[in-house]
């Protein structure tokens, strides 16, 4: 039985197309055929990276027997939570509320009106097929009280969400997140918290923010270790670069192996940015690694990223990067092979399944120019192997961040062709996602898909344009940050000074989704904070400092409770808190003098300082107004609050003021 799937454009529906489910699509289509044949919807939402999903579909869904009975007793809508990060939202919490987990594929059963009344995550087939027999026979038997179960969650999860009026931490809070941070801290492994261990990008962005503030060594030492531990285990591909989801393990031996693009553009700010306060070689070399992955592996052909990478290949999890003792001989020779094994901690009995093993790097190679050459032939055996599958559909906030992340990378390590990449990727950004001053969530060889953009979507794609701005200069990213960011203050806010999920005008669903906590990437409330923060910084609108300032204060009881889920958060606190300053240089792009100005500011500023780089004034970026060459020379401004210092233009005396301004 063909289904509703063959149009979509995201890979994850398109995967079931073929499937003998009658599949629908989310929309108003499915639930009026629940409607018109009176029986529940079945919602089961995934996404094409996810291991678990895959096991679901093919022994479920895939299975004829089991579709015939998904299709004689429900409607079946089949959802990519990536697409649809609202729809997921909002089931994900009834989920959590009535099982006390979550996770992928979500199983969720829902009334024709689209109350939830029965939720799970995966279920093998047999168990599978008494759920589906015991909701049928519920249905008919018991209508009222599946109804009424249904009306009740709603009821329960309905609501404002919103902590009132505030501002945003004070340097007490901070330090106070810092402390209860530590208390969390795995002093043996590095990270936060035991197994399964998610790379904490966003808290390292906030601890080197702490350090730069308050000089904590603590703070330092904390983001410092757990970046050398993730990035010499085996969450990061030590052949190809970028890393994996999380580690199953609390020491980053074994990940789950899918590859994403927030977790590789968020590290790759993180260890840039850590390289730029520690000059650390390791974090140098981890940094320009994942930004050629991300470029080798993900870019698509319309300048954009794709979205992930699958965990499986041939029906094995972990399949591509996993070697064997003998597979290294294979492509090594005997006496490579026993170095490479040692150096990489391949064993017999391996660490992970089946008596293979995941590459790690405890030390640095003992002789640099042979590791170079093992590295080379690994990479090249592997690439015979059966390659993952790819998402290629491109996520409009993650391409945001992958903006953000090679723009600074490219200017910081003198890389001007990440930097290049960087500014295709706004330009597709621009061209299919923005229409006017809205926002699509995702596209798919250069057609934009029908999700409209959420939250995240706004603010990440913001902050991608004025990360670019600093780096490229150009008017044009300001004023499409700029309509981006009045569109977050007039159709997402919760007239409490914080942010829902979704616009006003967006679909309705039973409860609109309001979550300030960072999840595996930045909350959109606090990737909009910093946004706002950052173009207030540009164009002196009080209107957005003042809305940044109001957004962080939800910032406050997490940072007291559970800082671990406000490091984006955090981290734009610590900005907020140090000025923040905003530099202007001019002078002629092709001027070496200007360039030298430029990149000692780049460098040298505070993480957060709002920067600009032009040879004159733009209505867009009014930081540049009435900022002259000095004595025809290029020069810098350091401000604040757009009170100026006087302009520099040397770049030792900008380092002179850049170091007061810190004290």
């Amino acid at each position: 039985m063909p289904n509703r799937l063959a149009e979509a454009t995201s890979p994850y529906l398109l995967q079931h197309a073929g499937n003998p489910v009658d599949w629908y699509p989310w929309g108003e289509e499915a639930f009026a055929e629940a409607r018109r044949r009176q029986v529940p919807v079945l919602l089961s939402v995934g996404y094409s990276a996810c291991h678990w999903c895959h096991v679901m579909a093919h022994e479920s869904f895939e299975d004829p027997a089991t579709a015939q009975m998904m299709n004689a007793g429900f409607v079946n809508i089949k959802v990519d939570r990536e697409e649809r990060p609202d729809v997921d939202a909002v089931y994900m919490e009834a989920t959590q509320a009535m099982t006390g987990q979550g996770g992928w594929p979500m199983t969720v059963f829902l009334t024709p009106d689209g109350a939830p009344f029965y939720c799970g995550t995966y279920f093998p087939r047999e168990h599978f097929q008494r759920l589906l027999t015991g909701v049928s026979r519920a249905w008919s038997q018991e209508h009222e009280g599946v109804l009424e179960q249904g009306r009740r969650v709603v009821e329960a999860l309905s609501g404002p969400r919103s902590v009132g009026r505030g501002n945003a931490p004070g340097p007490e809070v901070l330090d106070e997140a810092v402390e209860l941070l530590a208390r969390e801290y795995d002093d043996a492994n590095g990270g936060f918290g035991g197994a399964p261990k998610f790379p904490p990008s966003m808290l390292l962005s906030f601890l080197l923010a702490q350090h730069a503030r308050t000089g904590s060594q603590r703070s330092r030492a904390m983001a410092e270790h757990t970046a050398e531990a993730m990035a010499r285990g085996g969450i990061y591909d030590q052949l190809g670069g970028g890393f994996a989801r999380y580690s199953v393990d609390s020491r980053w031996i074994v990940p789950h192996f899918e590859k994403m693009l927030y977790d590789n553009a968020l590290l790759l700010r993180a260890y840039t940015r850590l390289w730029r306060t520690t000059g650390d070689p390791l974090a140098r070399r981890v940094a320009l690694e994942t930004a050629d992955w991300m470029v080798s592996d993900l870019r698509t052909p319309e300048g954009g990223f794709a979205s992930a990478l699958d965990a499986d290949t041939e029906g094995e999890e972990g399949r591509y990067y996993v070697w064997t003792p003998a597979e290294l001989r294979s492509a090594l020779g005997d006496e490579d092979a026993a170095w490479a094994a040692e150096l990489f901690g391949v064993t017999r009995e391996g660490t992970f399944e089946h008596g293979f093993s995941v590459l790690r790097l405890p030390e640095d190679p003992d002789d640099p120019g042979r590791y170079e050459r093992v590295r080379a032939a690994l990479l090249g055996a592997r690439a015979k192997r059966v390659r993952p599958d790819r998402d290629d559909k491109v996520v409009a906030a993650w391409n945001g961040l992958a903006v953000a992340g090679l723009a600074e990378a490219g200017a910081l390590f003198e890389r001007p062709d990440l930097v290049a990449h960087a500014e295709a990727a706004a330009d597709l950004l621009a061209r299919v996602h923005v229409r006017g001053d809205r926002l699509l969530r995702t596209s798919r060889d250069g057609r934009a898909g029908q999700s409209a953009g959420v939250l995240e979507d706004y603010a990440d794609v913001a902050e991608g344009l004025l990360a670019l701005h600093a780096v490229t200069g150009g008017p044009e990213r300001v004023a499409l940050a700029g309509r981006l960011l009045d569109t977050v203050l007039e159709h997402f806010g919760d007239e409490e000074g914080g942010f829902y999920d979704t616009a006003d005008d967006s679909e309705a669903l039973f409860n609109r989704p309001q979550d300030p906590t960072d999840a595996s990437t930045p909350s959109g409330r606090f990737a909009a904070a910093g946004a706002l923060l950052w173009y207030a910084g540009l164009t002196g609108s009080a209107r957005h400092r003042r809305a940044a300032d109001e957004a962080l204060a939800v910032a406050v009881p997490l940072a007291r409770k559970a800082p671990r889920a406000a490091g984006w958060g955090l981290a734009v606190a610590e900005t907020l808190l140090a000025g923040p300053l905003e530099i202007a240089v001019v002078g002629p792009a092709d001027d070496p003098a200007t360039r030298e100005l430029h990149r000692t500011a780049l460098l040298e500023a505070p993480l957060g300082t709002a920067i600009t780089r032009g040879d004159g004034g733009s209505a867009e970026v009014p930081l540049l107004e009435d900022r002259p060459l000095v004595g025809g020379a290029p020069a810098a401004y350091v401000c604040q609050g757009f009170s100026c210092r006087l302009p520099v233009t040397t770049p030792a005396a900008l380092s002179e003021q850049l170091a007061d301004a810190r004290r």
